[in-house]
């Protein structure tokens, strides 16, 4: 007579509590890492019906300068003041082939702000000039055409 072991008894549900642990891990660190991946200073762009798709903008090294709605200039992470910007301008574009800043400002900055920073971007010597803006989420539906019967 062979020998045979006794097996115990077998659960019939997989065991789900390592894999929480390791969804909840990844979980934070996705919350963790999330916010350093926002380049720039965050506004909220004005939206538009007809946006033009800029997909330089967001390159690693694109020129951005935003306006805040109080008013406070950024050329990228850094903040200027207004006399600062043609020369911080001039020096980012010394080196490049591509010559077009970008241009984000918040949706309630004061128009006189925005123009004034893109009258100094151009005094730079910026020829193609981007203004950055969001798509308009609630798009007006046109009705269909009426039937010709």
């Amino acid at each position: 007579m062979a020998y045979k072991p006794q097996v115990g008894a077998q659960m019939a549900s997989p065991n789900v509590i390592p894999m929480a642990d390791i969804m909840l891990v990844l979980l934070i660190i996705f919350m963790v890492v999330t916010p350093m991946l926002q380049k720039g200073v965050s506004v909220d762009l004005a939206n538009v019906n007809n946006p033009h798709d800029m997909k330089d903008a967001d390159k690693d090294d694109a020129i951005v300068v935003a306006v805040t709605r109080d008013g406070k200039i950024y050329l990228g992470n850094t903040p200027l003041t207004k006399e600062d910007i043609t020369s911080q301008v001039k020096d980012r574009l010394s080196a490049r082939l591509d010559k077009t800043v970008y241009v984000k400002s918040d949706a309630r900055a004061k128009y006189g702000d925005v123009v004034a920073v893109v009258d100094e971007i151009r005094s730079a010597g910026v020829d193609q000039l981007g203004l950055l803006t969001e798509k308009n989420q609630k798009e007006k539906s046109t009705p269909p055409p009426p039937s010709a019967d």
